[in-house]
């Protein structure tokens, strides 16, 4: 049951962490964009964090997620896809989506610019990373990142605009931070060989158990879902 109170007090924590975080490392706490996983959640704990000043959702399946964002047109907040995108669902994605973080291929992220263009609306992407060749996780391999940007480069309706990692599940946050310092590096490599550096920017990468070891290895989103909404509902 909706407890808009306990939320509030859930969400003012978890920004708390994030600055926290940044604090410890030396960075500015306002560069950290929070993303609120709401996947699972009704539009009213949606309504709830928004009401608390949460601008940033995330859901990962467009048929769960077409329903929440078409009956909210009220609430200024932006919408995040986080989940594995199917061709067959780019064109619903890219018409009701602002950030889509599971780039996976050079013909997903063209597939979404032609619908962002049909729709007369640009959209953000992000290039998922499978850093750990994981059977059961979606993304592209590291070296297949250069081909995304490069093709990605003559799209005029959706942009990337950085990269995504979903690492494998840990024990302790900890034992996260290799992947996201990988990610780090791999960012680090593209801009050396002369990637665009806005294509670059942004790092989405840490969830409840470990976004405090996101930022300190310096995530510019992180996607929080339980450590806000609390325990999701049983299906």
């Amino acid at each position: 049951m909706l407890d808009p109170a306990a939320l509030r007090a859930r969400l003012d924590s978890v920004r708390e962490r994030i600055a926290d975080a940044a604090r410890r490392v030396g960075r500015d706490p306002t560069a950290i964009r929070l993303v609120a996983i709401s996947k699972t959640f009704p539009i009213e704990y949606i309504r709830a964090a928004a009401s608390a000043g949460q601008d940033d959702f995330g859901e990962n399946k467009v048929q769960e997620a077409l329903p929440k964002i078409e009956g909210a047109p009220d609430l200024p907040v932006t919408w995040h896809f986080i989940g594995h995108l199917q061709s067959n669902k780019a064109r619903k994605a890219a018409q009701r989506f602002d950030i889509i973080h599971s780039i996976d291929s050079a013909d997903l992220a063209l597939r979404l610019d032609a619908a962002a263009a049909e729709a007369n609306r640009t959209i953000k992407l992000l290039i998922q990373v499978d850093l750990a060749g994981e059977a059961t996780k979606h993304g592209t391999p590291e070296e297949s990142v250069p081909a995304i940007l490069s093709a990605a480069s003559a799209c005029a309706s959706a942009r990337i605009v950085g990269l995504m990692l979903l690492p494998p599940a840990v024990d302790k946050p900890d034992a996260a931070r290799p992947y996201f310092k990988a990610l780090i590096a791999l960012r680090d490599r593209l801009l050396a060989g002369g990637a665009d550096p806005s294509t670059l920017g942004e790092l989405s990468m840490g969830m409840s158990h470990d976004f405090e070891v996101a930022v300190e290895e310096g995530a510019t989103m992180v996607r929080v879902g339980s450590a806000i909404f609390g325990a999701r509902p049983v299906r």
